[in-house]
């Protein structure tokens, strides 16, 4: 396979996961505002620096009220990760390579991308609409990646297309989780443990993990159960540890996989030997922070060995933003 075909097809996977779960983390933090009572401390802004956008928001002089910010991460094209200029950077790099899809995935991908150019305005003018133009984005997005997965010959191209998932959606994961870190409670305990309940089951209904956390952990949602199921269960196709067995699997059919195996094995070690019951808010941000550098550098290794390994690209960070690509120009593509 063509190293530019590899890279598109794992690239529009990304796009299209990073579309979803900005939506998912738009969703949560509207969530987490509703249920604050007076007392407890959160803003916008605190989105910006979850989604690892805050240094192109300041630059760009972007207000931090919510409509400002919901503008620039719904549909300003301007900024590479907003959910418009991601389904759009899918689109095109699915029209270089539409041969190697299923028929039907292309008509999918331009109907999101039509459906959201059309609504996205729409999901400005107020939290009731946005809720409901973001999750069609959801449904939409969804309803691509089963037919993907129903329909495609589970080949080398489809594991590139994993990959990309399943880097995504992990480093998404780490930032929806790290919304309630950045929570500031008030004092009085009576107060401060039923808000942090319901902020927690916010997070779960977020990453559609409310029902199989119920199922597997417990009816009661405590702090330290949900981080534990969220990063370390190794059923729920959400979770890190999930996504990383499968980014080791993937790498186990492709040919010379030695580099980015270690990298992925080393990253996995380092999540399964973290502590994550009853960690203050600091130190929680801390432990995603090191998830986010450590899925960068599974990033920076299939990048180097598959689609630039007989260039020098400008550039392949090792850090959040070589993975989530939040403060990365992202590709398109074809340069491989």
């Amino acid at each position: 396979m063509l190293s530019r075909v590899a890279e598109n097809l794992y690239w529009m996977t990304r796009y299209l996961e990073r579309a979803e779960n900005t939506a998912r983390l738009i969703n949560s933090t509207t969530q987490v505002l509703l249920d604050l009572p007076r007392g407890a401390a959160f803003g916008w802004d605190v989105l910006l620096k979850v989604a690892g956008l805050d240094g192109e928001a300041q630059e760009r002089g972007i207000g931090l009220d919510e409509t400002s910010l919901m503008r620039f991460l719904i549909l300003d094209e301007a900024n590479p990760s907003s959910i418009l200029a991601s389904i759009h950077s899918a689109r095109e790099n699915t029209r270089t390579f539409r041969e190697v899809l299923p028929m039907e995935i292309w008509e999918r991908i331009n109907r999101l991308y039509l459906y959201i150019r059309a609504n996205a305005e729409h999901a400005t003018e107020g939290r009731s609409a946005r809720y409901e133009v973001l999750n069609q984005v959801i449904e939409l997005r969804q309803s691509i990646i089963g037919l993907l997965m129903g329909s495609m010959s589970h080949d080398i191209a489809y594991q590139f297309l994993k990959l990309g998932r399943n880097i995504e959606r992990a480093d998404m994961t780490t930032r929806i989780v790290d919304v309630n870190s950045a929570v500031l409670l008030p004092g009085d305990p009576v107060i401060a443990q039923p808000l942090m309940e319901r902020l927690w089951m916010g997070t779960l209904n977020a990453l559609s993990a409310y029902q199989m956390y119920r199922c597997h952990v417990g009816v009661h949602v405590r702090s330290k159960d949900v981080v534990n199921f969220l990063i370390k269960d190794p059923h729920y196709p959400r979770t890190v540890i999930h996504c990383l067995n499968e980014i080791e699997g993937c790498l186990s059919v492709l040919p010379n996989q030695m580099e980015a195996m270690r990298v992925t094995r080393q990253a996995w070690r380092r999540l399964e030997s973290m502590k994550l019951d009853d960690l203050a808010p600091v130190v929680l941000h801390e432990y995603l922070d090191q998830v986010q550098t450590d899925l960068g550098a599974i990033h920076g290794a299939i990048a180097r060995q598959y689609f630039h390994l007989y260039q020098t690209p400008p550039s392949i960070q090792a850090g959040s933003a070589g993975c989530g690509g939040q403060s990365e120009p992202h590709q398109t593509g074809g340069e491989g």
